[in-house]
């Protein structure tokens, strides 16, 4: 029993002792751990990255100044500068009324706030996250429809600060604008649209907004062209704008002129019109009993033109007035109209002709085995008519000219007595020659002639 009992007592002491080891061997570790962590060598720099503000802020001091205020506050008007770099002119819609343009719109202006300690005069350049930080003006497009910044593959947004304070502000915009334009050329005119720039809420009492070189602040890119106009010039211009309730503001204008190309509308509209107004003609020579002829080329003629006008004034908007090209197109369409209604009036008055010379022949006796037909004469006592051969009553037959004539009927007194025994003795029938067919003889030179004219006056008023 004493023997078990001093085996137990080795062992608990054995124990307790190896506890103890462990228990100093974890108290060093710490210690040195400890050790290490507050020596020189294992201290470092806190992580700029995610501090607050980053080194670039550090040295501009944004903390250290209010930016929802602008530069000098309570001072002079702060001058901005602007230029503008034209990237491309994209669209101008007349039915619309408005032009589309990306350009590069830089601004320039001092903030003593943002300078900064620099040896070698080095400027830097940040993007879009600090100038949400900072002050920058706020313009604006008067008169825009849509615009917006380019963000492909990032804001394409760029701001440049200068040791002295200098900043430049440059962005990349698209803008929709108004265009009023005066279409009574159309489409031989000439249209001058504008981009106008401004300050939203600072007056000039605040903001002086300004061209930086004055007209050389606008820069244009030599490849720009459009399908339809001719850019003839790009100009800028500043005045101040008023407003009832707010007060003034400087207004920056890109005015650039436009000339239409006529080309395009030559082949589409004024050469179709021209053909069709001669195709019309073309009834004059067709003989005026062929009326499946005639009648199906004026009705064609007249449709086409109404197509032609239609759809010239589809892609065109609803002004209220006459444009250049509705002159010429109505005119011609009236061309076509008369050649219509010219041949009407020819089978009209034929056929009232006719119908006058088939009652002659009724009533008039036959002058076979007259004697000398040429004696019949006129009574110039009662009709006040000289003398005329009766016997071309009678002749139906073609004219020496080789045309059929027609004829209009007066009645007149006869006075020889071989006819006065058969038909009572106080009026018969005669010729008095009028050819209708003239008619299209002198249309033949007359509309012509009168298109011709016409042209002559609408191309001396209008190129």
């Amino acid at each position: 029993y004493v023997t078990d009992v001093l085996i137990y007592l080795f062992i608990y002491l054995l124990i307790a002792l190896v506890n103890h080891q462990k228990k100093n061997c974890t108290s060093s570790k710490s210690h040195v751990f400890l050790s290490l962590f507050h020596s020189p060598i294992y201290k470092r720099s806190p992580d700029m990255t995610k501090s607050p503000m980053t080194k670039s802020e550090q040295l501009l001091r944004i903390d250290d100044h209010d930016f929802t205020m602008r530069p000098a506050f309570g001072g002079p008007p702060i001058p901005v500068g602007v230029d503008v770099q034209v990237e491309s002119l994209d669209t101008i819609s007349e039915v619309d009324m408005d032009f589309t343009m990306t350009l590069y719109l830089r601004h320039y202006w001092k903030d003593e706030r943002l300078s900064f300690p620099s040896t070698n005069n080095q400027s830097m350049t940040f993007d879009s996250r600090l100038v949400k930080k900072i002050w920058v003006p706020d313009m604006f497009f008067v008169h825009s429809k849509r615009s917006f910044i380019h963000d492909t593959t990032t804001d394409n947004v760029m701001l440049r600060v200068y040791p002295d304070g200098n900043v430049l502000y440059s962005l990349r915009v698209t803008v929709t604008s108004m265009c009023n334009m005066d279409l009574s050329r159309f489409p031989l005119d000439t249209q001058t649209c504008s981009l106008e720039i401004e300050s939203y809420a600072y007056t000039d009492d605040d903001l002086m907004l300004h061209w930086k070189k004055g007209n050389e602040s606008l820069n244009t890119d030599d490849r720009i062209s459009l399908s339809q106009f001719l850019i003839q010039k790009f100009h800028t211009t500043a005045k101040l704008a008023f407003y009832s309730s707010t007060g003034w503001y400087n207004r920056l204008y890109i005015h650039f002129t436009l000339r239409r190309h006529i080309f395009f509308f030559l082949l589409q509209t004024y050469f179709p019109a021209t053909l069709m107004v001669m195709l019309s003609w073309v009834s004059f020579w067709i003989d005026r009993r062929a009326v499946p002829a005639r009648v199906p080329l004026g009705i064609t003629t007249v449709l086409t033109m109404s197509t032609i006008i239609t759809g010239v004034n589809a892609s065109m908007p609803r002004v209220s007035y006459i444009k250049a090209v509705d002159i010429y197109l109505w005119v011609s369409f009236v061309f076509v109209f008369l050649s219509v209604i010219e041949y009407a009036a020819v089978n009209y008055l034929s056929t009232v002709q006719e119908r006058k010379e088939r009652k002659l022949r009724e009533r008039l006796p036959c002058t076979c085995g007259i004697g000398n037909p040429d004696e019949m004469m006129i009574d110039p006592q009662i009709t006040g008519y000289g003398s005329m051969d009766i016997n071309t009553t009678g002749n139906y037959g073609m004219p020496e000219n080789g045309g059929r004539q027609e004829r209009m009927l007066a009645q007149v007194a006869l006075n020889d007595p071989q006819i006065t025994g058969q038909v009572k003795p106080s009026r018969g029938y005669v010729n008095i020659w009028i050819d209708t067919h003239a008619i299209d003889k002198y249309s033949r030179v007359l509309f012509p002639g009168a298109y011709i004219l016409f042209n002559i006056i609408y191309w001396s008023i209008y190129s």
